[in-house]
């Protein structure tokens, strides 16, 4: 990048990068195109990278590669988990890593190290770490996840097979604090057939094919994470694939291998389902399930013989009245975990296809969103203006409804927002309802 074009993005740091773009014709010496990918590249990283956004000197890819990679908290989380399993962990630790967004917690000599460890040598049911000496991530990409995983490794490989996206490394990455990062330019499958053992392998295979459309199925992506595995799991003592959150989770554990895969993550940010993290080892003695939503983390263990976990929990009679009402997070709805849910937080689900879950006293710590239900209205006209009387605007939330948002809201025609909540789901029974709610501000 030319002095011209660097001058250029310094100046118009903050502009919109369209009317720059309809300007910029008469700026000499800048490399116009260059600039505009520059500029939007910061802007962006101000609301998915906000660390990186305030280094000098960064260089950033086309738009499409920058949306499409790690955000900042998604990032932060894989690394937390990465600390924690390379941290041996005494045998009854059971806690989860942080979840996104969440500052880690301060060190406590009193508390067992969180969550279970990589594989070397067995402790009892559990795992002992191996030291957290050579990290090889073997989908560089931009770089996100590679440059929070590296500072816990004391040598870091960084493989792409993109040129362009390897010199953006190389610029970048010393200005990230990694200074010794080694940079491969090649493929996956070629580097690894001649890597040495590492402590991790990081694996963010492509999910779009020759033409653009996106694939979810491993076999699709690339590298082909299935054709890869037995020599991935004699390369390295772990590996975390970061996969689709798309894709089928519990399909994708048998597909690798139930024995194999140690750790399922389900990681959501702000409500929207992120990534699908699945660690893999030799032989895990257990498959651990972690549901993480913000601050939110459900985490269990899977019964790989008799997954009950997934089963629909007690249907909550239709004629019996409830006062609180409860909406699963992102990720424990991908999960699909209902029958857990039930058990641990003493809930019935409404009903067997609405995914929503009602109690007569409150549950704490339930992992989504709690109600105190003030009102619940058929349908029929009479009822629901009596029940609605006053009320000009709700947030509406439909589950197992026959009508959308917009067509209940022009229906009831109330407009959005205001503190009350009205959720539209169908009873065990069949029988359409309405429940007018006020949020807990507890969850």
């Amino acid at each position: 990048m030319n002095e011209a074009t660097q001058k250029y993005v310094r100046q118009h740091a903050d502009d919109d990068v369209r009317m720059l773009a309809f300007r910029g014709r008469n700026a000499p010496g800048v490399d116009l195109p260059l600039a505009l990918q520059q500029i939007q590249g910061r802007q962006t990283a101000r609301r998915k990278l906000p660390s990186w956004a305030s280094v000098d000197g960064l260089h950033f890819p086309p738009h499409l590669a920058l949306e499409q990679c790690s955000g900042e908290a998604a990032a932060r989380y894989k690394a937390r988990l990465i600390d924690s399993l390379m941290a041996p962990a005494a045998p009854d630790a059971s806690e989860p890593p942080a979840a996104p967004g969440e500052a880690p917690a301060a060190p406590d000599a009193c508390e067992p190290p969180a969550f279970s460890p990589c594989v070397s040598r067995s402790r009892g049911s559990r795992f002992v770490a191996t030291t957290p000496s050579f990290l090889i991530d073997l989908t560089g990409g931009f770089g996100v996840d590679f440059s929070f995983l590296a500072p816990l490794f004391r040598k870091a490989v960084y493989v792409e097979r993109q040129e362009e996206l390897c010199a953006l490394a190389r610029n970048n990455l010393p200005l990230l604090g990694l200074p010794d990062a080694t940079v491969v330019c090649t493929d996956a499958a070629s580097y690894l057939q001649q890597a040495p053992h590492a402590s991790l392998i990081f694996l963010d295979p492509a999910r779009r094919d020759q033409h653009g459309g996106r694939t979810y199925a491993l076999s699709d992506c690339t590298p082909d994470v299935l054709q890869l595995r037995d020599l991935l799991l004699r390369k390295a003592d772990c590996v975390l694939l970061k996969l689709s959150p798309m894709l089928d989770w519990r399909k994708a554990v048998s597909d690798l291998g139930p024995v194999h895969v140690a750790e399922v993550h389900i990681v959501s940010v702000g409500g929207e389902c992120k990534e699908l993290l699945v660690l893999l080892t030799q032989e895990a003695p257990a498959t651990r399930l972690v549901c993480a939503n913000d601050e939110q983390v459900l985490a269990l263990t899977i019964d790989r013989e008799a997954p009950t976990l997934f089963a629909n929990g007690p249907i909550a009679p239709a004629d019996k009245p409830f006062s609180f009402l409860y909406e699963p997070n992102a990720s424990v709805m991908k999960a699909g975990c209902f029958a857990e849910l039930c058990r641990r937080f003493a809930v019935s689900q409404l009903a067997p296809n609405s995914h929503l879950f009602v109690s007569d006293t409150l549950t704490d710590g339930f992992p989504g969103r709690s109600f105190r239900v003030t009102n619940v209205t058929s349908m029929n006209k009479k009822e629901l203006r009596t029940a609605l009387s006053g009320i000009r605007k709700a947030n509406i939330t439909v589950r197992n409804f026959p009508l959308t948002v917009a067509q209940l809201r022009q229906r009831l025609k109330m407009s959005e927002g205001g503190s009350d909540y009205l959720f539209a789901t169908t009873l065990a029974d069949g029988k359409h309802v309405l429940a007018l709610c006020q949020r807990m501000q507890n969850d």
